[in-house]
């Protein structure tokens, strides 16, 4: 009986240093599966997620540093509820991967107050790149000001959403507070309380509004006349204001840009350009609302942008210029003043959708008339290509990721 007892604990031994070495719980990046995600995702304020293959050397390469980072996140934030990184096996947790639509891997998601961010991680892949970015995600992203004259020096190239507020446990900020929290990313957000705040509701009456780029935009103030008390409703809202129909283009944010699968419809400006910008958004929101499911509206900086201007034969002195990337080639719109005539723009598009551009530069001019024809496609005559795209080149990266095709998971 002494024998079997001491052999039973032996193989209880062996089996639990088995389990610690290959099932860590106190350490590193905490294992999804479909029974804990949705109670993680609801009662933390941050969760950070890998998802990765086993038989993907990126997401090996990721695994180390991840847990190392997950070790360094909870040292610095050990309070429950404030954030978790977590990691998904897409082999095992093939639901999951199918309901945040994972098309490479590794990707880096966030989740804030149970809401999945638009924006993917895709900043530098160290422990303490991680480590700062959880900082910042947790930071308050709330300024608050004093006075109503502290409103006068905010950005006019930003676009910002203000509260005004009795105090900062009204059930109405705490909204304000989570909105924030989950759109930073878009907008400035200012609130004034008490004192700062009187001057623009009566009390007990808390008030929000979006205040536009006007020095980018012809767009006017707008206040909220929805509910206060709800998250959801607030947040379309002002995911409405702080998500423009003309985005701006970056080197930051081109790969997610390019992710979306859309064509790019793009004015090239310079620097300090700012009307051509303000026109061009106008047009597009009066004559092309219709057609944002099928292409993307983006202004691009045309100095730091001078290698797509370069494929169309073009320079910073010849700004501003709209063309189209359809990921496969690029075309350039003949005249910029032609802008301004209804329906140009619009007929542009349709000559994209129809192949008629990408047909011109291959054959020439249709025969029939009203043909829509660039300074490019005069010059190319019959036998050429149109320029390649340069746009598709900032997509995501064959070096820092293993692409799917999408019937993969």
């Amino acid at each position: 009986m002494q024998f079997y007892s001491s052999q039973k604990c032996r193989c209880l031994a062996i089996f639990m240093v088995i389990y610690v070495l290959y099932n860590p719980t106190d350490s590193g990046a905490v294992d999804m599966t479909s029974e804990n995600i949705d109670m993680t995702l609801a009662s933390n304020e941050l969760v950070f997620l890998n998802f990765y293959a086993e038989w993907c050397r990126f997401s090996n390469l990721l695994a180390p540093i991840f847990n190392e980072a997950a070790d360094k996140v909870k040292e610095a934030f050990p309070e429950a509820g404030k954030v978790v990184l977590g990691r998904v096996d897409c082999d095992r947790e093939t639901s999951i991967a199918s309901r945040f639509h994972i098309t490479k891997y590794p990707t880096l998601k966030i989740i804030r107050n149970g809401q999945l961010s638009k924006r993917e991680y895709r900043g530098q892949r160290s422990a303490e790149a991680f480590l700062d970015f959880v900082r910042k995600q947790l930071e308050d992203p709330i300024k608050e000001f004093k006075s109503l004259k502290d409103l006068e020096n905010l950005d006019s190239r930003k676009r910002i959403i203000i509260g005004y507020f009795d105090r900062r446990d009204q059930p109405e900020y705490d909204t304000f507070r989570k909105v924030a929290t989950n759109l930073k990313e878009d907008c400035q957000f200012h609130v004034g309380f008490g004192d700062a705040a009187q001057a623009m509701h009566p009390p007990g009456n808390p008030i929000i509004v979006f205040r536009p780029d006007v020095a980018l935009s012809h767009e006017n103030d707008e206040t909220y006349t929805g509910s206060l008390k709800n998250f959801d409703e607030l947040k379309i809202w002002v995911q409405e204001k702080c998500v423009p129909l003309v985005r701006e283009i970056t080197f930051e944010n081109a790969e997610e840009l390019t992710e979306e699968g859309l064509p790019f419809l793009i004015l090239f400006h310079k620097p300090d350009d700012t009307e051509a910008i303000k026109d061009y958004k106008a047009i597009i929101e009066s004559q092309l609302l219709d057609e944002k499911q099928n292409i993307n509206f983006l202004t691009a900086d045309g100095q730091r942008f001078a290698h797509p201007l370069h494929h169309l034969g073009k320079s910073e002195d010849d700004l501003p210029l709209i063309a189209i990337d359809s990921f496969r080639h690029m075309y350039m719109f003949p005249n910029f003043a032609d802008m301004y005539q209804p329906g140009k723009l619009k007929q542009f598009l349709q000559d994209l959708y129809n192949g008629k551009l990408h047909r011109e530069f291959h054959y020439g001019p249709d025969p029939s008339g009203n043909e829509v024809q660039t300074e490019a496609i005069a010059k190319a005559g019959k036998g050429t290509s149109p320029p390649e795209s340069s746009f598709k080149k900032l997509g995501p990266s064959k070096n820092r990721y293993t692409l799917l095709h999408k019937d993969e998971l």
